[in-house]
């Protein structure tokens, strides 16, 4: 047994940090341009200059990401136990190729946030990044992922530190935009990434 074990260590290894990478690189492509990187870009220009500003955002967004997709990624895990893997290995796949589309539609912030600023950039922060993230293209991809890997905690640790590779540069940098990237080309590049995946579910 313990012969057996070893022999399949590193399979298992190998499959942890593919769940990882997997989940950084696809939510850090994802979330350019996404709304939650233009609330990003909102509340750095709300908030930066206030002492310890930035770093408060930053934390919001952190801790915000964490509850939101570590709740989905459970969500990912306990919806596909109860369906066979065939049925299972389809409907993943079939739901990379609709991310895949969604992520050629544009989004646009709802401008309708301003009462949350009274509560200062980490709570502001926290509330609407957790809001946006509801029914968004990251959040649905999480739940995706981790159907997929059955890794929560990779997945999850992935997911996150994605959010944090595409919106920490917009809090520190400030002045940032989107409008200043190739968007059309980056969102057509994200769209193929998530196909990709969703070809390789049914082929794997």
């Amino acid at each position: 047994m313990e012969l057996c074990s070893e022999f399949f260590a590193p399979l298992k290894e190998k499959h942890q940090v593919e769940a990882l990478l997997a989940s950084t690189l696809t939510v850090a492509i994802a979330e350019i341009g996404d709304k939650t990187q233009l609330l990003a870009l909102i509340l750095a220009a709300r908030f930066s200059h206030l002492s310890g500003g930035k770093t408060a955002i930053i934390l919001g967004i952190f801790l915000s990401t964490l509850v939101n997709h570590f709740a989905s990624a459970w969500f990912g895990q306990w919806a596909i136990g109860l369906i066979t893997p065939e049925l299972a290995r389809y409907l993943i796949a079939g739901s990379f190729f609709a991310i895949a589309l969604w992520v050629l539609v544009p989004d646009k912030m709802d401008e309708e946030q301003s009462r949350f600023y009274k509560m200062g950039p980490f709570v502001a922060t926290f509330i609407l990044f957790f809001i946006a993230e509801m029914g968004d293209k990251t959040q649905i991809a999480t739940v995706v992922l981790a159907a997929k890997y059955d890794a929560l905690a990779m997945v999850v640790m992935g997911t996150t530190l994605g959010m944090l590779i595409a919106n920490v540069p917009v809090v520190i940098a400030g002045h940032f935009s989107a409008e200043k990237l190739p968007m059309t080309l980056i969102h057509r590049g994200c769209a193929v990434l998530f196909a990709l995946l969703g070809v390789l579910t049914l082929i794997f």
